[in-house]
């Protein structure tokens, strides 16, 4: 509120004026409340207990001095009470008004011309801030650079184990087992029978599932029989 009320008292204001209003407000505004503007009366005579007007980001407030300053009235209006505000110019000053929706109008006069045109600009700018409100846009979740990393890692693990099982030779033991058994009745076997195995011999070599060793040891005891 200081510095707002130093950019004030530059405007031709009453500074003893802005300290009494200023003072009765403390205790009347909200915790986050703040005056945009004062504007005071000056009215071409001495004007020992002048009208004021206070605007707020909350509402417009009217400040008349009672009981010869001793206390002082205040009338307020929030913004969305507010239809429509107007300044008239004139050559000893400015009258600022303010219509309510329920058709109540208030007016202000003898304001000097700086101050009524900038109560009038803040006024404007309150209104169409509450006719356009500002509207957030929607938030985008954005994933943590630590998920991505783990998520691409456990698929490339599992392509590992897939690419391994596929291409893995089949355990010399395992082989051992199946052609053993059917070396047993290998004698009793036909040429043709016989050269069949060797092709399947040779088949499981070339994609892999035997080494080179085991498929020269079963071609031996195929030939042996022929």
């Amino acid at each position: 509120m200081i510095d707002n009320l130093k950019k004030i008292l530059n405007e031709d204001q009453d500074p003893k004026a802005i300290e009494k209003i200023t003072a009765k407000l403390e205790n009347l505004l909200m915790s986050s409340e703040e005056v945009g503007y004062i504007a005071v009366q000056k009215k071409p005579a001495v004007t020992i207990l002048p009208d004021s007007i206070v605007v707020t980001n909350k509402r417009i407030i009217l400040c008349k001095p009672k009981n010869l300053g001793l206390s002082m009235e205040f009338i307020d209006f929030s913004w969305d009470e507010i239809s429509g505000t107007f300044v008239k110019e004139g050559i000893l000053g400015s009258d600022f008004t303010f219509s309510t929706n329920t058709d109540l109008t208030h007016t202000v006069d003898y304001l000097p011309k700086t101050q009524a045109r900038k109560l009038y600009t803040y006024a404007k700018e309150q209104l169409d801030a509450l006719k356009n409100p500002i509207v957030a846009s929607p938030e985008v979740v954005v994933p943590l650079q630590n998920e991505i990393v783990e998520e691409v890692a456990a698929e490339e693990v599992t392509s590992f184990v897939e690419e391994e099982s596929i291409s893995q030779p089949v355990p010399d033991t395992e082989v051992e087992v199946e052609y053993s058994q059917s070396g047993k009745a290998m004698k009793d076997l036909t040429k043709d029978e016989l050269f069949e195995k060797l092709q399947n011999y040779k088949k499981l070599l070339d994609n892999g599932l035997i080494l080179q060793s085991e498929y020269d040891r079963l071609k031996a005891e195929v030939l042996q029989y022929l």
